[in-house]
């Protein structure tokens, strides 16, 4: 490996890779598609020093910071890290932002369980389309 690799390497990881979403029981695909920044990425980056400046700003005058905004603080740091997606509701799509991101996060705890353990993984990211 030469330093030219990593940086493709980094490169792959900014442009993310699409992850299908699986509904908690059975597995099946749930039709929600979401393109994910990989954990090299200057997206999960930048992400990573929003969360420690957040929480910062949050800490009381002891630093510390309650669990509700810890939790509240790390889902929007993994929305920041989903580039696109392909989701419907009522029949329609929902227009991609950050806030639409969270709401989905939100939802269900296995959506943030499997979104977090994609957005962390190398093998997938490497040669993304």
């Amino acid at each position: 490996m030469q330093l030219n690799d990593i940086t493709a390497h980094s490169l792959d990881q900014e442009k993310g890779r699409w992850f299908d979403l699986a509904e908690p029981v059975e597995g099946k695909p749930s039709g929600i598609r979401l393109r994910i920044a990989g954990p090299d990425s200057e997206t999960q980056h930048k992400s990573r020093l929003a969360l420690a400046d957040e929480l910062v700003e949050m800490a009381d005058e002891n630093g510390r910071v309650s669990a509700e905004v810890r939790e509240r603080l790390r889902i929007k740091s993994l929305a920041r890290c989903v580039l696109d997606w392909e989701i419907e509701e009522d029949g329609a799509p929902v227009p991609f932002g950050h806030a639409n991101v969270v709401r989905l996060l939100n939802a269900g705890l296995w959506v943030q369980q499997q979104v977090d353990a994609f957005a962390g993984e190398r093998p997938p990211m490497v040669g993304a389309d």
